[in-house]
């Protein structure tokens, strides 16, 4: 049996001395997990890869012969390697600090004063002051409340509301719906709940992103092919008749053509620095896959308060409907306010025209998202509600419905106060209209731009909101959001609505229960779409868990913050079109130079299938391919990744990598096999051979490089140009350096002169072939 807690004094809470005594105990609670990994795992995840195993044991091979300028292909796994690690620890800085200011506090009672505290800094047995939208870092005991309903599906599974009294026990990870309670930390750190699920509401991570996916899967592809063609490789070559040495060198250029070096580590600085680029603009990205997830999303959900409207809410006025004065009907309000403890936006606009009086209350509900009311018995004796009518009321009188709805299409948020019998739930006994509370929502200043950008690109905006259908549509048409008349009310739909056919005929969706909010999300996505869904409050937890990206307000419930993706520091909407063009500026231009990767992977797979049995040797040397990789992928390819693209989309990658790789490896192949049949016919020297395959397959590079840059502009064309002056540099003055013969022969000339015209045509003729007819028969993800 668990031992009782000893109770903290409610006027004091903790002292100095009691918490000093704590810390040596180690009854100390933990930090919240970090969201970027360490510089030590930084550095061990980029340095302990396959890859740069597979390039070790090539460089030892290397070694052995005694051939040391065919290294140079580890000094450029070294660079590309460090500048992954660098990238990723400079992003990993910029996402520390904005988790900082992010970073929820708990209001904390110790020797009778409150401060606010860090999740780390708190002990057992403090008293934690906490209130609706707060997720508790401990588990702990009720001690002080006039009623709160907690959202405990992380111990139940069930998302339905849970009503706590004073001596209830709350567990670590549960999230605040309503009220207020001072709760005695009982269970702290290791022996907390939240500690048992690693964090509390945060779900597990998501799939990593498509891109990844794919590139992964055709790097497991390509491990599994490159040894055992490696191995049959240097056999065939001995026997052959090759010396060891020239055995080894050519196995050695072939299994490191097949790696596509820099692939993977370029989607991930891709990724790093949209995060950084997004951190500069007040933008905190909990995932990397993320940014990729809201690149891709075609619709977006959008919670009315906080994204169409600033959040500020007014009262304008409050309308008696029976024989209660106006006068009365503010003093029945700032009381029930006050007994409720309710500190949402609808409770302050109320508080900021009638007060905050000093009342007790015999029985107390704070206001509930799922409810959608709130209500107390005031001193009297008289129990009174305030809150959405059509939860009230069921249902809601034609006369009193047409008035509210004549109100609404005013663009009022209308909500009703009742008396009523019972506090019963959901629906209060035996209602009675009393008034009815006008309150106005103010649009953000810059709401109709931001919606008109995104409907520009392609992604169908939603509205999701607690409040009346009528109200949220005349919100959003004045923010200029397509299809604000089609409008439905959730609270008609019934227990089990047809959520696929809801989403397929509606855009705007009023009083809509957190669970509603849900199935809307998952109707969309039946649908195939990918949904991104804003949020600031715990209604919208359901919700931001079941979308394939959320974005929360940095003025949100912690609950919400430590859920999303994306936090918005400044809590501005606007914001939104920077995240979702960095993240199609990313995924864009990784797509488009990924084929520059794997032109050399498909073209070494395949000759080295052909020179297995064929009596020459493998036509490269390790050096021979640093000038391709280098000048015609490594240094481009970082620039252009970095380069504007902001198209939509196309889910396409592997169609559009082919229609470029597969002809320029097929030109290639068929070049190399050319220069081989010329090889036997005018009997050229390997080194003559070895050195016409570099500049033909250079020149299939760089053509393949000016389509993957295309709409070409200046900085392009400069970037291509610089490349193509330096490929042409290292055969004029470092020749011998790379292996390669002096070209300036004109007997020699005769033959590749011919071939680097014929270059670009044949490229695009075998483009034209084998990118239509093949491709357009395979259905690539």
């Amino acid at each position: 049996m668990a031992q009782e807690p000893n109770l903290t004094p409610l006027d004091t809470g903790l002292t100095a001395a009691d918490v000093h005594e704590r810390l040596a105990q180690g009854l100390q609670n933990d930090p919240l997990p970090p969201l970027t990994r360490s510089v030590k795992q930084i550095f061990r995840d980029n340095l302990m890869t396959l890859f740069n195993l597979i390039n070790l044991i090539l460089a030892g091979l290397v070694l052995f012969t005694g051939s040391y300028k065919n290294l140079l292909f580890i000094g450029v796994v070294v660079v590309n390697t460090g500048i992954g690690i660098f990238q990723e620890i400079r992003s990993k800085r910029q996402v520390d600090k904005l988790a900082l200011l992010s970073e929820g506090r708990l209001p904390v009672l110790r020797d009778g004063v409150v401060t606010d505290r860090k999740q780390e800094e708190l002990v057992q047995d403090d008293l934690l002051t906490v209130g609706r939208g707060d997720q508790l870092p401990v588990d702990g005991l009720i001690r002080v409340t006039t009623g709160i309903e907690v959202d405990e599906s992380q111990i139940t599974g069930e998302s339905t509301p849970i009503a706590k009294q004073v001596g209830d026990t709350v567990a670590s990870g549960s999230v605040l719906l309503g009220g207020k309670a001072t709760v005695q930390a009982t269970r702290v750190g290791a022996q907390s709940f939240v500690e048992q699920l690693a964090h509390s509401v945060k779900r597990q991570r998501r799939t990593a992103s498509q891109l990844l996916d794919i590139i992964n899967r055709i790097i497991k592809s390509l491990t599994f092919a490159l040894i055992p063609l490696g191995i049959a490789l240097f056999i065939a070559s001995l026997v052959k008749g090759q010396s060891t040495n020239r055995a080894i060198l050519g196995t050695v250029a072939a299994v490191g053509g097949m790696i596509p070096q820099g692939l993977v580590l370029l989607t991930s600085v891709a990724l790093a620095a949209g995060a950084l680029t997004l951190g500069r603009r007040h933008v905190l990205v909990r995932e990397l896959p993320a940014i990729e997830a809201l690149a891709r999303a075609d619709v977006l959900c959008l919670d009315k308060t906080g994204t169409i409207t600033s959040g500020k809410l007014k009262l304008e006025r409050v309308e008696a409907l029976g024989t209660v004065p106006e006068a009365q009907l503010h003093t029945i309000l700032a009381e029930l306010v006050a007994a409720t403890g309710d500190d949402n936006e609808t409770a302050q606009a109320v508080q900021a025209v009638d007060g905050r009086p000093t009342v007790t209350a015999s029985e107390a509900l704070p206001f509930s998202s799922g409810r959608k009311w709130s209500g107390a018995r005031l001193a009297d004796g008289t129990a009174y509600v305030m809150g959405a009518p059509e939860f009230i009321f069921r249902p809601v009188a034609p006369a009193l419905q047409a008035h509210i709805k004549e109100l609404a299409a005013q663009g009022y948020r209308v909500l009703v106060l009742a008396r009523v019998d019972q506090l019963t739930t959901p629906q209060p006994a035996a209602p009675e209209a009393l008034g009815l509370l006008l309150i106005t929502d103010e649009l953000r200043p810059n709401a109709k731009d931001t919606f008109d950008f995104f409907t520009t690109q392609d992604v169908a905006l939603k509205v999701i909101s607690g409040d009346n259908p009528v109200t949220v549509a005349s919100i959003a048409q004045r923010a200029g959001i397509p299809g604000s008349q089609q409008l439905v009310d959730m609270s008609t739909v019934g227990e089990t609505p047809d959520y696929r056919h809801l989403v397929d005929t509606y855009n705007v969706f009023g009083r809509v229960t957190p669970q509603q909010k849900e199935g809307l999300i998952r109707g969309y996505q039946d649908l195939g779409h990918t949904v991104a869904m804003t949020g600031d409050g715990v209604n919208d937890l359901l919700a931001l868990r079941q979308a394939d990206c959320s974005i929360a307000m940095a003025s949100g419930s912690e609950a919400t913050k430590s859920l999303a993706d994306f936090v918005l520091i400044d809590s501005n909407f606007d914001a939104m079109v920077n995240v979702l063009n960095e993240g199609r500026r990313v995924i864009n231009n990784i797509e488009r130079v990924a084929s520059l990767f794997l032109i050399k992977t498909m073209y070494s797979v395949v000759l080295t299938l052909i020179f297995i049995f064929m009596s020459r040797s493998y036509p490269f040397e390790p050096i021979q391919l640093t000038p391709i990789s280098s000048l015609m992928v490594g240094i481009p390819t970082f620039f252009l990744a970095l380069q504007p693209n902001y198209a939509r989309i196309t889910g396409r990658f592997m169609k559009q990598v082919m229609e470029i790789a597969a002809p320029a490896a097929t030109c290639v192949v068929g070049y190399i096999l050319v220069i081989m049949a010329l090889g036997t016919q005018f009997q050229l020297s390997f080194a003559t051979t070895s050195t016409l395959s570099v500049l033909m397959t250079g020149l299939v590079s760089l053509n393949a490089l000016t389509m993957v840059a295309r709409p070409l502009n200046r900085f392009k064309i400069a970037l291509i140009g610089a490349m193509a002056a330096l490929f042409a540099v290292i055969f004029l003055l470092f020749g011998d350096l790379f292996s390669l013969v002096d070209l300036l022969n004109w007997k020699l000339a005769l033959i590749y002169i011919p071939l680097m015209v014929s270059v670009q045509p044949v490229f695009y003729l075998v483009q034209a072939g084998l990118g239509k007819r093949i491709l357009s028969r395979i259905h690539w993800r």
